[in-house]
């Protein structure tokens, strides 16, 4: 399996997707937005964007499966699988708000193989393979060299699970306000991923989330130099939802301010 070509691939795929929601953003209707859980939407533009991928990646790698976001392809168990967000950041693109963005990861039970993330609103895509380097448009990508928290640009979300998080990000919250160089919240966990990739971000922890909002961003942090764990500081946050992302000189500092949550969650 060529890697590196399939990647090329997906990022045409991705743009694709991308495109679509530019254009759907022109006419939107916020008559047409279902709340899946309480302050957790869906758009009929998030579906017609996950059949859109779905049927250029059944294409693309015809023995793969899905994992996708939206539930528009049946799971089927099979040795590849195409995890895919038709747009991480749905909150954002309904009030017309950046970043939000299209990710494609490409896994195996144990491992991601590669990993695409395209922001619509300034045009990035971001990619990965197992085996290459992290990559912005072309251009290769490094995480930060930032190893002073004082000096540190935490990024940070919020998951729908508010009364389940909000100790954790009220405990992040008081710990780095005003002892950090700024704390930010994007709004989409496969961005912000990127972010750390691409060194804007030195640190970035959310809890609560799917396979689908940090798979591809996950890969293309690893392979930017950067350390990707869960709040215990496992390597394996495949099959978890809180997922730590760093330059990996400020790992350790942010697992001891994620330490009192690392059993509760």
């Amino acid at each position: 399996m060529n890697l590196e070509f399939l990647t090329s691939e997906v990022c045409k795929i991705a743009k694709e997707g991308g495109y679509f929601l530019a254009q759907e953003r022109k006419t939107f209707r916020k008559d047409r937005v279902e709340e899946k859980n309480a302050h957790d939407y869906v758009s009929y533009v998030d579906k017609e964007t996950e059949k859109l991928l779905v049927a250029r990646l059944s294409l693309l790698l015809p023995q793969a499966g899905f994992i996708t976001e939206e539930d528009t392809v049946a799971f089927e168990k099979k040795d590849y699988y195409w995890v895919i967000d038709p747009l991480d950041g749905t909150t954002n693109y309904i009030q017309d708000n950046a970043p939000y963005c299209v990710s494609i990861a490409l896994t195996t039970e144990t491992e991601i193989l590669l990993g695409v993330v395209y922001e619509v609103c300034r045009g990035e895509c971001f990619y990965a393979w197992k085996g290459g380097k992290s990559y912005l448009n072309e251009t290769q990508i490094h995480v930060s060299d930032k190893d002073n928290m004082g000096q540190a640009f935490i990024g940070l979300d919020l998951p729908y699970n508010a009364g389940d998080y909000k100790p954790v990000v009220n405990h992040l919250m008081d710990s780095l306000y005003g002892k950090v160089s700024s704390v930010r919240i994007n709004g989409s966990a496969a961005m912000s991923m990127c972010y750390v990739a691409a060194g804007r971000f030195d640190a970035w922890a959310e809890a609560y989330i799917k396979p689908w909002d940090f798979m591809a961003g996950a890969l293309i942090v690893l392979q930017a130099g950067g350390s990707v764990t869960n709040f215990k500081g496992s390597s394996l946050f495949r099959k978890g939802h809180d997922i730590l992302a760093s330059n990996s000189l400020l790992h350790n500092d942010m697992l001891e301010l994620l330490a009192p949550f690392q059993d509760s969650l």
